[in-house]
This record gives C-alpha cells, structure tokens and sequence, in this order.
C-alpha cells in the first residue's frame, strides 16, 4: 500500500503507459511537472517509471490487467491511497484484435478488448469522475482513435470500441462544463508503436504504411487537454484531413476503403 506523499506537486494518473503514445503521454506529465501513478499490462512498467523518474517527479507503478474489475479497482486504490486529489486523468490502455474477418477472429480475444477498450474505460472514468467533481477540478483525456470516424473492417470489434470513448468522452464533457473539470479525446492515426504487429495486422496494408510520430500524437493529446479542447485527431496533415472528410463520407464508403486496407 502506498503512503501519503507530501509533494507540492499536482498528481496525475495514467493507463497503459508502458508503451507506446502511452508511454510519451506519460513522458509529457513528468516534462511539466506531474507525479504520475502509472500502470501498465507488463513488467515494463516498472523500467519505464526508471525513465519517468529521472525528471525528478515522484512516480507509482502499478502492473495490472485492466480487463479485470478487481484491477482497476487496485489501481484506483493505489492512486488514491497517496491521499492527494487527481489533477489529471489519461484513460489510455487499449488493444486491437484484427488482421482477419469475424468469423475467423477468436471470440475471447474480442471479449478481452471489450473489457479493456470499453468496460475498464468506464469502471474508471467513474471513479475519476466521481473525485474530481467532488473537488471541481481536474482535467481528464480519452485515448480513441480516427478509426471512431469510420467502419473498421478487419477490425471489427476494434473500431466500435474506439467509437464508444470518442462519444464517451463528449457526453461526459457536457455533463461536467459546470463542474470544472475538463474532457478530451485524442484520436491519432496510425502510429509508430507496435500496436498493429499486436493486433495481428502486420501483413496488411495498414501495417505497412508509414506512421505518425507517436512523439507528435502525444504531444498534440497533451495540449489539447491542457487547452481544454474536446478533442483533437493526432497525427500529420494528411491525417487530420482524413479526419476531417470523415466527417462528410458515406459509411459504405468508408468502409470499402477500410476493407482494401486492413485485409490480409
């Protein structure tokens, strides 16, 4: 259990910050200032709070699989046994389940991702939310994705979780406007991380194509909560304008598009 810490600092929590946008999400709190409780699925996390700490911050890691309700519990245990408010709130953990059609997908696989990409995200946002608005204050950001805009054929059950954080997150944001705490959703594009190698899509077009900067995701993620933005689609321009259009193409269309890039 952790003890109470008497650091001036503001206290920030983040999931799934091992790897990845996670990982320079959380790089982005302990640059500015932030202690961090931070939690990952692997013993990762644990070498990357050695990278976190040397920007003098105080850092908790927690090892958890977020896919389990009694350790999302632990992880808001832990965090919140420090005995100081929650300033920031990245729900960032996620998983892919793709690189084939449905019916050939394992059913426990997609089960597991809901769990992770949809049940955790809700389990803790409301103990987030609870606690910041009791303070009213704080400041909390989704991870999604573009794929939220979009059909994601081949990741069938990937994309309508991602959909569901991105209308979370906008729903919450009305809910809370007068409540002083603030909610963003950050939606990158593809991204140079190892996620698309551990969806089972490395032999598909969207595993081949050039990626954005996780860098750049993370930073555009980072300033658009603190500017309280509602959300903001991370990556280059050719991303930002594919989010954008969108906005405005068929489903059909969109989805025919998808198909011819995440198949096998």
């Amino acid at each position: 259990m952790n003890t109470p810490s008497s650091s001036s600092r503001p206290l920030a929590i983040i999931t799934g910050a091992s790897n990845g946008i996670g990982y320079q999400l959380a790089l982005q709190l302990v640059q500015n200032g932030y202690d961090i409780v931070a939690t990952g699925r692997s013993e990762k996390i644990f070498s990357a709070a050695d990278d976190f700490r040397r920007y003098g911050v105080e850092v908790t890691p927690i090892q958890a699989d977020l896919s389990s309700y009694e350790e999302v519990e632990r992880f808001w245990k832990e965090a919140t046994a420090l005995d100081r408010p929650v300033a920031v709130a990245i729900i960032n953990a996620g998983i892919g389940v793709g690189g084939a059609a449905f019916w050939n997908t394992d059913l426990e696989e997609e089960l597991k991702l809901i769990d992770v990409n949809v049940t955790s995200v809700v389990h803790l946002a409301k103990r987030v939310v609870k606690h910041m608005q009791a303070n009213q204050s704080g400041r909390i950001l989704f991870t999604a994705s573009i794929s939220a805009t979009q059909p994601t054929p081949y990741e069938t059950v990937y994309g309508p979780s991602r959909a569901f954080v991105y209308s979370f997150a906008e729903s919450l944001r009305e809910e809370l406007k007068a409540e002083g705490v603030s909610v963003t959703a950050l939606l990158p594009g593809a991204t140079d991380s190892d996620f698309h190698a551990r969806a089972g899509m490395g032999n598909t077009d969207i595993g081949r194509m050039k990626k954005n900067d996780r860098v750049l995701v993370a930073k555009q993620g980072f300033d658009a909560m603190m500017k309280g933005k509602d959300h903001v689609v991370g990556g280059d321009w050719a991303t930002k304008r594919a989010g954008f259009f969108n906005r405005f193409l068929t489903e059909t269309y969109k989805a025919g598009r998808q198909g011819k890039a995440a198949k096998p």
